[in-house]
């Protein structure tokens, strides 16, 4: 970012001014306080802690590196980031099968259900913020990768930008919940996000990597998790 000192006046050139709103608009992308519900799912990782699989920080912390580089990494990502060329290049037709594809993809219905509120949700946020191409998504079978590349599109925001986001809200929410699931002080908390920010520039450097047919999740034990907290008779979570 080129920055001029005039005296004690600095001024920030309109190339950097532009960087600059970029990264503000990331960084309400990915505010816990976007009105989408997030807080309201663990994805699994409530029966995770419940079965005894995930017991503590060290376990917390393993268990999310297994998603984030199984999962998030070689689903999630891989189809944010075509969506997000098939937004800047106004491409509908692209950004609906990916859309679907990443829908189709969510193997419980608990996960589908999180996926689908947590789009529509976003889809209507935005809509709000004058995005008029989130409208028809409000009801749509729409995933938050999809509406996530929309606003990052419109925004301004780079797709790899955009991809380490996304990344970072999955995780801050999944650290969240572990905090309360596990539970875990909140420094725990931090220490976990601080370990998994390390992971992110190379997580995203795999997930742009990856061709069209090699896209896919094989995060078995959250799928079985995902399915057994569908009947678990106590929960604080959706998912």
């Amino acid at each position: 970012m080129r920055m001029m000192r005039t005296g004690i006046i600095t001024i920030i050139d309109a190339s950097s001014r532009v960087q600059l709103e970029a990264v503000l608009r990331l960084c309400h992308l990915v505010s816990p306080a976007l009105p989408i519900g997030a807080y309201a799912y663990s994805a699994g990782l409530e029966h995770a802690v419940q079965a005894g699989w995930v017991r503590d920080e060290a376990g917390t912390l393993d268990w999310l590196r297994g998603l984030s580089r199984y999962s998030v990494a070689t689903l999630d990502l891989p189809l944010l980031l075509r969506l997000h060329r098939a937004w800047s290049g106004n491409d509908a037709d692209a950004a609906q099968r990916w859309n679907a594809q990443l829908y189709a993809s969510r193997e419980t219905a608990e996960l589908r259900a999180e996926d689908l509120h947590l789009g529509r949700s976003l889809a209507k946020v935005l809509a709000e913020l004058g995005i008029a191409a989130a409208l028809p998504w409000q009801k749509a079978d729409t995933t938050m990768a999809s509406m996530f590349a929309l606003a990052a599109v419109r925004w301004g925001i780079a797709g790899t930008e955009a991809a380490g986001g996304y990344l970072w809200a999955w995780s801050e929410n999944q650290a969240l919940a572990a905090v309360k699931l596990v539970p875990l002080g909140q420094s725990a908390g931090q220490r976990l996000l601080h370990a998994l920010l390390a992971d992110m520039p190379g997580l995203v450097e795999l997930a742009a990597s990856i061709g069209d047919e090699d896209i896919c999740s094989s995060a078995l034990s959250q799928v079985i998790g995902s399915a057994l907290h569908e009947t678990q008779y106590s929960r604080l979570f959706r998912s």
